[in-house]
């Protein structure tokens, strides 16, 4: 008998997760646009415009500035991979499981990872770092989470960065999940590193991880003793590709449609203007407290350090984590996250960034909460 196979069209859903985010109409009907080669002038020009609002998000003059064709995860692996040599050291803050990843991803380069660990749900702390840097004179760099997405807190970037500039530290950056959402500052911050993705604050579609390499770390990667390990996100490929006007040489087909995608996030964020973005993030992060504190819904990360874009929120004793959110899923088209790591079970995340950072989005939010939890 043979197989019939339906066209797929998926629910309309309200994306409140850790990502992906809901996606800007604008930016879906930017993917939908004729594809042209990867190669042609037309879009060597988008190229081009992509790479200057990638600065103008990141706030840098980097020139190696662009997105990596892959997620943030290959955003990861590429400072890793390019900045990193067997035998190397490097201090890797974590506080939850994306600075674990990170932990990971020095040991596959060769590397050593001395780990300077936090309590889930609480920032690094700097003189634990400090004692690090002291203890480790030898270190090459600095990695850390901005935004920890796994426990919606929010690292001391600036400090941090400046800390490992006193020990002579290149500093490498996640930016996933702030990107877009909260103060950062590449230059201004000395960031040397730093990668994010498209799906969280850019509300793009997911599947592009937007990098960036100071001039001191694009130093390290043309100093290498060794050649970097993957041929794929090897830096020095890539940029003979994503180089500034001119004939560029092929290096891969790019995601064509994904950048149009791209750029056009971008373009909404620099209309937008950035402080007025990291503005309404934190707007709709106090209307989203307010209601939820409301239902008696309590937030576990202090104030002082928590993500407005992303909200950790305790469970309540009695209630089950994924009863609710199926129920939510099913009755609402309501997508909110689960916990992870020694969190799961006990802790939901609920995201609140780029494009579904809104007041219906939360209200739609607590009041789908509210009728859940009366039950």
């Amino acid at each position: 008998m043979k197989a019939q196979f339906n066209t797929f069209i998926p629910p309309i859903r309200t994306l409140m997760g850790p990502g992906p985010s809901d996606v800007d109409p604008r930016i879906l009907n930017a993917l939908s646009r004729p594809t042209v080669g990867h190669l042609d002038p037309a879009f060597i020009q988008l190229m081009d415009e992509v790479k200057l609002l990638l600065q103008y998000a990141f706030q840098t003059e980097n020139q190696l500035t662009m997105p990596v064709s892959a997620p943030g995860s290959a955003g990861m692996e590429s400072v890793f991979v390019n900045l990193l040599e067997p035998g190397d050291k490097v201090i890797v803050c974590q506080n939850g499981v994306f600075g674990g990843r990170m932990q990971q991803n020095v040991i596959r380069c060769g590397a050593t990872a001395v780990m300077v660990q936090d309590a889930w749900g609480k920032p690094t702390d700097l003189h634990k770092l400090e004692d690090a840097l002291k203890a480790n004179p030898d270190a090459k760099a600095v990695a850390f989470v901005h935004a920890e997405t796994s426990t919606g807190v929010r690292n001391d970037a600036k400090s941090m960065c400046a800390l490992a500039k006193q020990y002579d530290c290149l500093t490498i950056v996640d930016a996933v999940t702030s990107l877009g959402g909260i103060d950062l500052d590449v230059d201004g911050w000395q960031v040397d590193a730093i990668y994010s993705g498209t799906q969280k604050c850019l509300s793009c579609v997911p599947g592009l991880s937007p990098i960036s390499f100071s001039p001191q770390a694009v130093d390290v990667i043309k100093n290498r003793k060794t050649k970097v390990q993957s041929w794929f996100l090897d830096m020095e490929l890539v940029m003979a590709y994503w180089g500034q006007g001119g004939k560029r040489a092929y290096h891969h087909t790019a995601p064509v449609n994904s950048i149009y995608a791209l750029h056009e996030s971008l373009r909404i964020l620099h209309e937008e203007g950035l402080q007025a973005a990291w503005q309404r993030h934190a707007d709709m992060h106090l209307a989203l407290k307010a209601g939820l504190e409301n239902i008696g819904l309590e937030f576990m990360v202090e104030e002082t350090y928590r993500l407005p874009q992303l909200n950790l929120v305790g469970i309540p004793d009695g209630v089950e984590d994924a009863k609710i959110r199926v129920q939510l899923l099913n009755e609402f088209d309501l997508e909110i996250g689960a916990g992870l790591g020694e969190l799961a079970g006990k802790a939901w995340r609920i995201g609140l960034m780029g494009y579904g950072s809104n007041r219906k989005n939360v209200d739609y939010c607590v009041n789908a909460l509210t009728s859940v939890l009366k039950r």
